[in-house]
């Protein structure tokens, strides 16, 4: 979230897309390095089942803090 690249970022478009969010960018440019995507398997209410995605580490990362919030003025900080 607070990475320079997160709008651009090709892995953080991929998870945006397991959320079925609104993404960042229609065609991020960006390919990072050694992305690290965390995925997770939960139990659900009435027996189901969901899966949460986030990328947990990348070595393209580049502090910028704040940088989504001023991408999505106004929306809540996914979580």
């Amino acid at each position: 979230m607070d990475c320079h690249w997160v709008d651009r970022c090709q892995a953080y478009h991929a998870v945006e897309r397991q959320h079925g969010v609104d993404h960042l960018s229609a065609g991020p440019d960006f390919s990072p390095s050694e992305p690290r995507i965390h995925v997770q398997v939960q139990d659900l209410p009435a027996g189901g089942v969901g899966v949460e995605w986030d990328v947990r580490a990348c070595a393209s990362f580049l502090a910028e803090p704040g940088r989504w919030q001023r991408l999505r003025p106004g929306v809540v900080l996914p979580s």
